[in-house]
């Protein structure tokens, strides 16, 4: 009985041990291969708990998600005006066909990183080859990348991997081309500020002188309109002088001498020489009329 009891004891270890290797889970992160004698049996690519056959078959797992190729050290490429530029770039990747990713690169990551940095940097070579460094820099940058991206991705596929992106992260330039395109550039700079100045002193010039024009004709204007005032009261004055003597002249005789008087008395040191019978002192003799009559 005892015999019989350790014999069904280890009967029941052996199928928990077999059944528990029997047994496996795949995470919503991951693809699983099921082998049999090194042949791929099955892929599975849902997550979930699966069973294979216990000492027979084993079981891979891949990663499922976005995965980063980033080589660290910026890469050097010719432009197509033979000039070196220094291009740091990465690959955003996943796996899209577990099987073929294991055909083809046996499923190593390195190995599928190494084929998938050749193929990007052979083309942007090629890219990069077409273009003038201010293309790559700026000019071009987002259609070089979305041609890479492509590119790339089509060749991939090969090997089971889908290219998600590619992105330059930074495009320079060696130092020792960086000093002579600078001086390039601040040369440029500069002629184009000088004609931006000749081209203001010269608007300067039209506008000052448009102003001084507009000035002249203001004025001229102004002074054309003034005269003509002065003359309207002018006349109006000597309209008026007129009525004002002709209603009265001997009282008009009066006023004018009286303002002689003033004129010429203002300030205590003013002198005047004149013969003491001029007609200048007939009103402080007395009445014009009388002394009129007298005569």
């Amino acid at each position: 009985m005892k015999s019989q009891a350790n014999f069904l004891g280890a009967l029941v270890l052996v199928v928990l041990v077999a059944l528990a290797s029997s047994i496996f889970t795949v995470d919503q992160r991951q693809f699983a291969i099921v082998f049999q004698l090194g042949e791929v049996k099955r892929v599975m690519d849902e997550p979930g708990l699966y069973f294979k056959v216990p000492m027979v078959q084993n079981v891979r797992f891949f990663d499922k998600r976005i995965l980063t190729l980033d080589n660290g050290e910026p890469e050097r490429f010719i432009t197509s005006e033979k000039k070196n530029v220094l291009v740091d770039s990465y690959v955003k990747w996943r796996i899209v066909d577990p099987k073929l990713y294991y055909v083809s690169v046996g499923g190593d990551e390195s190995r599928a990183k190494t084929r998938l940095n050749q193929t990007v940097n052979a083309g942007l070579r090629e890219e990069f080859g077409k273009r003038t460094v201010h293309d790559v820099v700026s000019g071009e940058r987002d259609r070089i990348m979305e041609d890479m991206r492509v590119k790339a991705d089509t060749d991939a596929r090969t090997i089971g991997v889908q290219i998600v992106d590619v992105r330059l992260k930074r495009v320079e330039l060696p130092n020792e081309v960086s000093e002579a395109v600078y001086r390039r550039m601040e040369a440029e700079r500069k002629r184009v500020a000088n004609e931006l100045r000749s081209e203001g002193a010269a608007e300067a010039e039209k506008i000052r002188a448009d102003a001084d024009r507009q000035r002249e004709v203001i004025v001229a204007n102004a002074y054309r309109d003034a005269q003509k005032i002065k003359g309207e009261g002018d006349a109006i004055a000597t309209a008026t002088y007129a009525q004002a003597f002709g209603q009265n002249p001997e009282f008009y005789a009066f006023y004018r001498s009286l303002e002689a008087y003033r004129s010429s008395f203002k300030g205590r040191n003013d002198l005047l020489v004149v013969e003491p019978g001029s007609d200048f002192f007939k009103y402080m003799k007395g009445t014009g009329r009388g002394n009129d009559k007298g005569k």
